[in-house]
Parts: structure tokens; sequence; C-alpha cells
């Protein structure tokens, strides 16, 4: 294990191997899979925790009081289940369904419009990583495909409104999330099935979507999460050359053992993507 500034490499003589077999490939043979939240975005702005943009909408009212106190409700029920680490894999996916079906309820009963996924993800604090805005430039201006899988409870509307809203909607990104039913006023009517959540993402095989015709050559891969279910995003796809890149934002002394076994680097304190930028543009000469 090697330790730089906020780095941590789990085993550094393993991920040059990976690396130099990548640079071999070159650039037609790489795609980039990411989560969202907390991910490519702050866990932390201004000192606030701020765990997703949906948590945006219930915590600055953009709908009703009364849909706030719910969602609220629901996320002290269900939060604790989900990082309870005694619990089984099985137990948790049960409980994140529920949690996700029953927050669906929530905001297609009080009405929830695209007007308020607008009014949310323009939110100060809502932040991009310092340094997202080249990582998404450089893969672009290389046509790397960059999967965004992200469980997002605003589903796929909000991260493209939000990345639309930026001027960072290229078209080398591709969004795999929930996604709502609108009816011709833009209020949410349904949801479409199957439900994403945090648990799991290791079902959601990429064959399955229209763009996999694009990556399905491209066998080597850099995984970017911020929580250990996230390496699950890479299952699915035979990878020749797999790097795993994990955000640990918070509580680092407690779960850096974890992140070690499942990603081969760590990013710790809720830093920016400089290290991601320096190592894409390494890999790629």
């Amino acid at each position: 294990m090697k330790i730089l500034e906020n780095i941590v490499l789990s085993n550094p003589e393993k991920l040059n191997k990976i690396k130099n077999r990548i640079h071999a490939d070159g650039t037609e043979k790489l795609h980039i899979i990411a989560d969202f939240d907390r991910t490519l975005t702050y866990a932390f702005v201004d000192g606030k925790k701020i765990p997703s943009i949906i948590s945006i909408l219930r915590d600055e009212n953009h709908l009703t009081e009364e849909y706030s106190k719910k969602a609220q409700e629901l996320y002290e029920k269900y939060h604790p289940i989900e990082i309870n680490s005694d619990l089984s894999i099985e137990e948790k996916k049960k409980a994140m369904n529920e949690w996700w079906t029953e927050h669906f309820k929530l905001l297609i009963k009080f009405k929830l419009n695209k007007k308020d996924i607008e009014k949310a993800v323009m939110s100060k604090r809502l932040r991009l990583r310092d340094g997202a805005n080249e990582f998404f430039d450089y893969l672009y201006s290389r046509d790397i495909p960059l999967i965004i899988l992200s469980s997002s409870g605003l589903g796929e509307e909000s991260i493209s409104i939000f990345l639309e809203k930026r001027g960072k909607l290229h078209k080398n990104i591709y969004i795999i999330s929930n996604s709502f039913e609108w009816d011709e006023k833009g209020y949410a009517i349904g949801v479409k099935k199957p439900i994403i959540h945090v648990m799991n993402k290791d079902e959601t095989s990429l064959k399955k979507f229209n763009f996999y015709e694009k990556i399905k050559n491209r066998k080597n891969a850099v995984l970017l999460g911020d929580s250990p279910g996230d390496v699950g995003m890479a299952n699915g796809f035979n990878h020749d050359n797999l790097i795993k890149i994990g955000f640990l934002n918070e509580d680092i002394e407690k779960n850096l053992e974890q992140y070690k076994i499942n990603y081969d680097i760590v990013i710790l304190n809720d830093s920016d993507m400089s290290y991601v930028n320096g190592l894409i543009r390494e890999i790629l000469g």
C-alpha cells in the first residue's frame, strides 16, 4: 500500500501493470463508468453534508413542507439500514427498494414537476468537484464514452438538466438512472421499472442499453464511485483491464480498510478530481 496526500494506492505494483496495459491498448479501447452524487459532485459544501440532488429538493422545500417532513422521515428510517454493516446484502436490497418505492410515491403525490428539478439542480449547495469540468471536456475531446450510473431519486432527468445547465452534457455521456413518466404539464405520474437504488447497481447490466454497441469493444475501463457497492457498476461487462477509484469522503479510519479491498485507488477527504485527471492523461499518453 502506498499513501500520497489524500490518495491511497492499495497495490501500486498491480496498478502500474493495469495502467501499462491500458496505455498499450490506446484510447479507442477505453471507457469510463461513474456514479454521480458524491462522486462527481462534492459530498460536503461549506461544511454541510450534501447526500444527493434529491436532498436539495427536500431540504430547500422545493415541493411542500409536508413533503420535506415525510421524505426526512423515510431517510431517518432507512438510512441507518443502508449503513448498517451487520445486515446482509439481501436485507439491505429489500429495504432500499422499499425506500426508493415509497419516496417515488411521495414525489408523485406531492406533484413533482420538471420545473422543481430545474430549480433544485441550480442550488449553490450542489457543486461539481474541482477539476470535473476538465474531466468532462477531456473525455469529450478524446471521444471516450462516459457512462454515469446513478441511483438518483430524481432520476436521469436531474443529472441531464444539471449537466446541461453547466454546458457539460456532451454527446459522449450516457446516463443510466431512474426515469419518471410525465404528463403533458410536466408532472410526474409514474416511475419506469426496474428501480435502481444504491444496493442493486451490480444488477444493472450495460448490455441492456442502446449505447452498448459503442462500448462493447472498449474492454478497458476506469470506474469512479463513493461507496463499496459502486464497484458493482462494472458487473455484467467482460473487462480486460479495470481501474477502480473510490472517493472516501468521511469516516476514513472506520472505512478505509474496506475501501482498500474494493478499490485500487482511494481518494480521501472529499478531494478534487486532479488525481483522476492526471491518471487518465497518463494512461492515454
